[in-house]
C-alpha cells in the first residue's frame, strides 16, 4: 500500500499501464515519489543527485512492469530505486576518479615543463659560465677551472703547476676581484 493520495490498488494501477492507460503511472509516482527519493538519497546524499536517481528509477519502473510479478510492490520498486542511486553513485566516483587523473596528468605535465625549463636554464647558465670564463685573462681562467670545476684543493693546484700554494691562495684571490669587477650579473626574474 502507498502513501501520497490514500490507499491504492498497485495491482489494478499496474494492469491499466500495461494496458496503454499510461496516465496512470502518475498515481504510482504520487504515491511513491517520496519514498523513492529518500531511498536514492540515503545513498547519495546530494539532493539532486537523489532527484535524477529518482527519476531514473521511475523510467525502470516503468520499463520494467511488465516483467512484475506481484511479489510487493514497494520491496521491488525499492529495490530498482537503490540500484539506481548506486549506479549513479558509481559513476560520480568514476567520474571524480577521473577528474582526479586528469589533475594528476596535469599536474605531472606542468612538472615535467618545469623540469624541462629548469634543465633550459641550467644549460644556458653553464653556457653563459662558460663564456665568461673563455673571457678571463688567462692566468686567471687556469686557476678557476682548477679550483670550481675540477674542484681541485690548493695543494694540488700548487703541484699541478709547480708553485706554492701561498701563490695559489693570491692568484685565486685576484682572479675574484677580477670576477667581481668585469661580471655583472643579469638580474633573475624569479
Amino acid at each position: 500500500m502507498g502513501r501520497g493520495r490514500g490507499l491504492i490498488d498497485e495491482e489494478r494501477l499496474i494492469k491499466q499501464i500495461l494496458q496503454g492507460d499510461h496516465a496512470k503511472f502518475r498515481c504510482l509516482i504520487d504515491s511513491y515519489g517520496r519514498h523513492i527519493y529518500q531511498v536514492t538519497y540515503s545513498v547519495l546524499h546530494q539532493a539532486q543527485d537523489a532527484e535524477d536517481a529518482a527519476q531514473e528509477a521511475f523510467v525502470q519502473i516503468y520499463k520494467s512492469l511488465p516483467q512484475y510479478r506481484s511479489e510487493g510492490f514497494k520491496t521491488w520498486i525499492t529495490r530498482i530505486a537503490l540500484h539506481k542511486a548506486i549506479d549513479i553513485k558509481r559513476k560520480l566516483e568514476r567520474r571524480k576518479a577521473e577528474v582526479n587523473n586528469s589533475e594528476d596528468v596535469i599536474l605531472q605535465t606542468a612538472d615535467h615543463q618545469a623540469d624541462v625549463v629548469r634543465q633550459l636554464l641550467k644549460k644556458e647558465e653553464k653556457e653563459l659560465l662558460r663564456q665568461n670564463i673563455l673571457s678571463l685573462p688567462h692566468q686567471h681562467r687556469d686557476i678557476i677551472v682548477d679550483f670550481y670545476l675540477k674542484e681541485e684543493n690548493y695543494e694540488q693546484i700548487a703541484l699541478k703547476s709547480q708553485i706554492s700554494v701561498r701563490t695559489v691562495e693570491s692568484r685565486l684571490y685576484r682572479a675574484r676581484q677580477w670576477i667581481r669587477t668585469h661580471w655583472k650579473e643579469a638580474p633573475r626574474d624569479e
